[in-house]
């Protein structure tokens, strides 16, 4: 299956708020592209996305979980990879939702995907995103005194501001 096959299929079945393909020259063998698939959905939708890019290719690799904050939103991006390792056939594809700060939350993907939990505590850890269902909510990265609602990744009044000590800007007396 080429990209514009899987893209055209996920065109077909949701309502994506993005859809493109980028062909991005691989590292080790400069005269071939990798194609990289970006989609945005909604989070309604995003745990049957995962599971439609499931049926296209029984094995999606999972690469990891990404996310980051902008303002009021939390911007969450699964990275996946069809026929990974394969020369000439390798598909890159980065499936993208945004989520409310004070609403953050999205459903595991991990009965789908299970290489996936790793990626999930650490969204719930360092960004406060709260994944449903989760098999395992322990803190994995983070020390159990570190504070509660506390989010190192957080560009806000949770984030690493409220614990970090800016010695750059001296001592107050």
């Amino acid at each position: 299956m080429k990209a514009e096959q899987v893209l055209a299929s996920f065109k077909k079945r949701f309502k994506l708020k993005e859809a493109r393909i980028d062909n991005v020259m691989h590292r080790a063998n400069r005269k071939s592209a990798v194609p990289r698939i970006w989609i945005e959905i909604g989070r309604e939708e995003f745990k049957e996305a995962v599971g439609h890019l499931c049926e296209l290719h029984p094995m999606p690799h999972f690469a990891v979980a990404s996310g980051y904050q902008i303002g009021e939103i939390i911007e969450l991006i699964y990275h996946f990879s069809l026929n990974y390792g394969k020369p000439q056939g390798e598909i890159c594809i980065g499936i993208k939702t945004k989520l409310e700060k004070g609403n953050a939350s999205i459903p595991t993907i991990t009965g789908l995907v299970p290489g996936a939990l790793i990626s999930e505590r650490e969204i719930q850890e360092m960004l406060g995103v709260k994944v449903e269902g989760i098999p395992d909510s322990r803190r994995l990265f983070l020390p159990k005194n570190f504070p509660k609602k506390v989010y190192p990744w957080r560009r806000d009044e949770t984030g690493p501001n409220k614990i970090v000590r800016n010695m750059h800007k001296g001592e107050k007396k």
